[in-house]
C-alpha cells in the first residue's frame, strides 16, 4: 500500500498548503486574544484583591462595589442638594445686597428730610438781609430818580435861558433829601451783602443737591476735601450752636476711588453724632461750644479721614456694641441706632476700608475712616469693639 503524507504530493497538499497561512493568522489573533484576556484577568484580579483589603468585615469585593455605587449616589445627591443651596444663599446674598442699598438710600433720605428744617433756616438767613438790601435798594433808587428828574427840569429851564427861582429851590430840596453821604456809605455795603448772602443760598443748594446725587454702580475717583465741605455745609444747623467746626486737609492726598454718595453719609452720621455728643457737655455749661477737627490723611496704602469732637468719651461697658445695628444710647424716638452700623457696613463691608475709634471719657472721641486709594481691595476687618 502506497501511502503519502498530504504534505508530499497531490491536491490534498496543495489545498493544505492553501490554508497554511490563514491557520496561522487565526493562531497569531488567538493568541493575541489570549493575552488580552490574560491580562484583564489579573486587572480583575488586582481590583479584586484592592477592594478585598478595603471591605472590612465584608470581604466581598461585589459587596464592596455596590456599596461603593450607594455612596456615589448619595454623593450625588448631596451635590445637587448643596447646588441647589448654594444657589439659594446666592440669591439671598444678592437680595440683601439689593435691600442693603434700598437702607442706604432710605437713611439718605431720611437725614435729608431731618436736615431740611435746618436747611431752610440756612437758605432763609440770607435770604432775609438779600431781602431788606433789595428795598433799601429801591427806595435808595426811588429816592435818586426824584433828583435826577428835578434836575433834568433845572436843565432844560437853563438852556430856555431863564431859571425860575422855584425850580432851583425844588433842586436843591431833592438833592439835600437825598441824603448822598448816607446812600455812598451804604449802598456799596448792601451790594456787597446781597451778592454774599446770594453765594451763601447758592453753595447751600448745591451742596444739598450734590449731597442728594447718587453714585452710579462703579466707584469714582473723589475728592475727600471737596466731599467733606460739602457734607459740612448740609449739616451746619446740626454742630453750629454747640460746637465750632474746623478743617485740615493733606493737599497730597491724592482723588480716593470710592462712592461719593455713600461716604458723604458716613460723614455726615459722624458729624451728627459729634455735634450730639458735644450737645450733651455744653448743656450743663449755656452758652458754652465745644469744638468738631475733621482732617485728612495719606496713612500707607488708604486715605484717613478722622473726626474729633471734645464731647464725653464713649464708655468702656458700650464700646463693643457701637457698631452694633439698632444699638443706640439716645431715648426712644431720637435715634434707631442704624447710623454707625450704616457705616461700618458701608465703610468696611462695601468698600473694603477700615472704621475704628479712639476715646477718653471726658475728653472726646475720634473715629477713624481709612479708605484703599486703589479701589475696594480687600482688606481685614477691624472695628472698633
Amino acid at each position: 500500500m502506497n501511502t503519502q503524507h498530504p504534505d508530499a504530493s497531490g491536491d490534498d497538499g496543495d489545498e493544505a498548503r492553501a490554508e497554511l497561512p490563514v491557520a496561522v493568522a487565526d493562531e497569531t489573533r488567538i493568541a493575541a486574544l489570549n493575552r488580552l484576556l490574560a491580562a484583564r484577568d489579573r486587572t480583575i484580579e488586582v481590583l479584586i484583591k484592592r477592594l478585598e483589603g478595603r471591605g472590612g468585615e465584608d470581604p466581598s469585593a461585589f459587596a464592596l462595589l455596590e456599596q461603593n455605587i450607594a455612596l456615589e449616589a448619595v454623593v450625588s445627591r448631596k451635590t445637587r442638594e448643596l447646588d441647589r443651596e448654594r444657589q439659594q444663599l446666592s440669591d439671598a446674598l444678592a437680595e440683601l445686597r439689593s435691600t442693603q442699598a434700598r437702607l442706604l438710600q432710605s437713611q439718605k433720605m431720611e437725614a435729608i428730610g431731618r436736615l431740611a428744617a435746618g436747611v431752610a433756616h440756612e437758605i432763609n438767613t440770607p435770604i432775609q438781609y438779600v431781602s431788606d438790601n433789595v428795598s433799601f435798594l429801591r427806595s435808595a433808587f426811588d429816592t435818586l430818580l426824584k433828583v435826577v428828574d428835578q434836575h433834568l427840569t433845572l436843565l432844560e429851564a437853563a438852556h430856555a435861558g431863564a431859571v425860575p427861582e422855584a425850580q432851583l429851590q425844588a433842586a436843591e430840596s431833592s438833592l439835600k433829601a437825598a441824603r448822598l453821604d448816607y446812600l455812598r456809605r451804604n449802598v456799596p455795603d448792601a451790594f456787597e451783602e446781597s451778592l454774599e448772602g446770594l453765594g451763601r443760598v447758592s453753595g447751600i443748594v448745591t451742596a444739598m443737591k450734590r449731597f442728594s446725587h447718587p453714585s452710579g454702580e462703579d466707584m469714582e475717583p473723589v475728592d475727600l476735601a471737596d466731599l467733606i465741605n460739602t457734607t459740612v455745609t448740609v449739616a451746619r444747623n446740626e454742630w453750629k450752636y454747640v460746637a465750632e467746626l474746623e478743617t485740615l486737609f493733606d493737599d497730597a492726598l491724592p482723588k480716593v476711588p470710592c462712592f461719593r454718595d455713600e461716604i458723604s453719609q458716613v460723614v455726615l452720621n459722624l458729624i451728627v453724632n459729634a455735634a450730639h455728643a458735644i450737645g450733651d457737655v455744653v448743656l450743663a455749661a449755656p452758652g458754652s461750644k465745644g469744638r468738631i477737627m475733621i482732617s485728612t490723611h495719606v496713612v500707607a496704602e488708604h486715605a484717613e479721614i478722622r473726626i474729633a469732637d471734645t464731647g464725653g468719651g464713649i464708655p468702656e461697658s458700650i464700646r463693643a456694641s457701637v457698631f452694633d445695628p439698632f444699638f443706640t444710647t439716645k431715648p426712644v424716638g431720637k435715634g434707631t441706632g442704624q447710623g454707625l452700623a450704616m457705616a461700618y457696613a458701608t465703610v468696611v463691608e462695601k468698600h473694603h476700608g477700615l472704621l475704628d475709634f479712639e476715646t477718653v471719657p471726658g475728653d472726646g472721641t475720634t473715629f477713624i475712616i481709612q479708605l484703599p486709594l486703589r479701589g475696594a481691595e480687600p482688606a481685614p476687618e477691624e472695628g472698633g469693639a
